[in-house]
């Protein structure tokens, strides 16, 4: 067990929706955050309810702009939580090149960035590396051709991180909401009947902090739910 409190947390998408309750949540427990997004005025928001947090405003489809944001961690990252996505509901004759490539890049590239730069690090004390995936991740849907094909290659890199860093103490999950959110994302998606379902993100938060927390590695390659995992923790 690797208390919250002792943790540095690196968090994407964390300027709303499920990053930035994400955020709140640990903060409480007293991690110190690394908060990440590219909406400067909400994480501004985040950062405030997160005393003591780093907030880096930074485009995660543009992979200069991520090592520079990265190349600002200034002590050793403990746990990565990638939680920024994007998602156009488009069919896929009316998805552009630029389109597709942004969504890649926000779900699979800035992933892979981020765990490059820790991961040396990680291999001398351990670390974890949780993504945010969805049904998406293992089903296709109409519409989501980009969204799919980022959060299916999430789900391949986790196992192979899985593999790669057992050796070393160092795990690696992809975790579902497990249940509707009322986040900026869902509410241009989701209609009235799924809208009378949904719950607030905080909800699912401690299922985060249980894997930062207890790393627990009989799990680690696994695709977990987060509304069963906060349901059955005591965080």
């Amino acid at each position: 067990m690797i208390p919250l409190s002792s943790q540095k947390i690196v968090i994407t998408g964390a300027a709303e929706g499920l990053g930035a309750a994400i955020a709140r949540h640990l903060s409480a427990q007293g991690a110190r955050l690394v908060l990440m997004d590219r909406n400067a005025l909400a994480l501004a928001q985040t950062q405030v309810l997160c005393p003591g947090s780093t907030a880096l405003t930074v485009d995660l489809s543009d992979a200069a702009a991520t090592a520079e944001a990265i190349a600002q961690f200034s002590t050793p990252i403990d746990t990565v939580i990638h939680n920024a996505a994007i998602l156009r509901v488009e069919a896929v004759d009316d998805t552009n090149l630029a389109t597709f490539q942004a969504t890649l890049n926000v779900g699979i590239q800035a992933a892979f960035q981020l765990t490059q730069a820790v991961w040396p690090q990680m291999k001398t004390h351990g670390g974890a590396l949780i993504f945010v995936s969805s049904r998406s991740g293992i089903e296709g849907f109409v519409n989501e051709t980009a969204y799919c094909a980022a959060k299916h290659a999430l789900e391949g890199l986790s196992k192979c991180l899985a593999i790669e860093g057992a050796p070393h103490g160092i795990v690696s999950y992809t975790i579902t909401p497990g249940m509707l959110m009322n986040t900026p994302m869902s509410e241009t998606t989701y209609g009235a009947e799924q809208r009378a379902r949904w719950v607030d993100p905080i909800r699912l938060a401690p299922a985060f902090a249980h894997l930062a927390e207890l790393r627990p590695m009989q799990l680690s390659g696994q695709r977990l739910n987060a509304w069963a995992l906060s349901k059955g923790t005591d965080t």
